[in-house]
């Protein structure tokens, strides 16, 4: 489903992303780990094109980009079209209403009519577990509820891989079991999902493939289980260890 090679990002004079390529399958979840600085939100926004690469290719489907030759902006909206994007913080109207945020983009934007666009909103709030707050506004939720909106919201348009950014960074542990069980549901339900992510915990109950970063280089990559039970790079095995406890007991979805 998407094929990135070749990435390079340079910010002023200094290179964060060092020819990087990843390529995830339809209907799985891949979790971007590393270290802070490593280049996993980047390269994440890099995908919708949030940042513009300085050179290398991205493959989406039927959208093929050459960032070497530059690219149109119905190139850029056309790839954001298939893409949602779930942001660490959140990002809500203020001023709307639950249901008002997550139909929002599908009138404005994508022109829907009202009613098609406020019963999809209803449908994505009863999957996120959140359909008594439809008329409450933003500032009355929690933070996990919040986030749970931001998803409902990412999803209203059907997008063929969901991006999240550090979805649960800016929650207490409570708070982020809630994204979690969400998340969790959308992978079993086949949702093809890339997450940066300092939650290692998070990437081993979700994801079946894992890529560490640092540096902006791969470091390695492979399958949850072998990354978190028998990593073959010590960067790896070092990094993994000084943030994980224990391993989780159960690596299946």
């Amino acid at each position: 489903m998407i094929r990135l090679s070749g990435i390079e990002k340079q910010f002023a004079n200094q290179l964060v992303l060092k020819g990087v390529g990843l390529k995830l399958e339809a209907g799985t979840v891949t979790a971007l780990i590393g270290p802070s600085g490593s280049g996993k939100s980047t390269l994440l926004r890099c995908v919708n094109l949030l940042e513009r690469p300085d050179a290398g290719q991205l493959v989406l489907e039927e959208s093929e980009l050459d960032f070497a030759h530059g690219i149109s902006r119905a190139q850029v909206l056309a790839l954001r079209q298939q893409t949602g994007m779930v942001f660490q913080s959140f990002q809500l109207f203020p001023h709307m209403t639950v249901l008002e945020n997550v139909t929002e983009g599908l009138v404005t934007v994508l022109k829907w009519p009202k009613e098609r666009a406020l019963t999809r909103g209803r449908e994505l709030l009863d999957k996120v577990g959140l359909s008594h707050k439809a008329d409450s506004v933003p500032a009355t939720l929690s933070g996990g509820q919040q986030q749970r909106v931001a998803i409902a919201r990412a999803l209203a348009p059907s997008p063929k891989v969901l991006l999240c950014d550090e979805p649960t960074s800016a929650l207490d542990p409570e708070l982020a079991l809630e994204v979690v069980a969400v998340l969790r549901q959308l992978a079993r339900e086949g949702t093809t999902m890339l997450i940066a992510t300092h939650d290692l915990r998070l990437a081993a109950q979700i994801a079946q493939q894992v890529i560490f970063l640092e540096a902006g280089e791969v470091v390695e990559e492979g399958s949850a289980h072998q990354m978190f039970t028998a990593p073959r790079r010590a960067r790896t095995l070092a990094y993994i260890s000084t943030l994980t406890e224990r391993l989780p007991e159960s690596w299946s979805i």
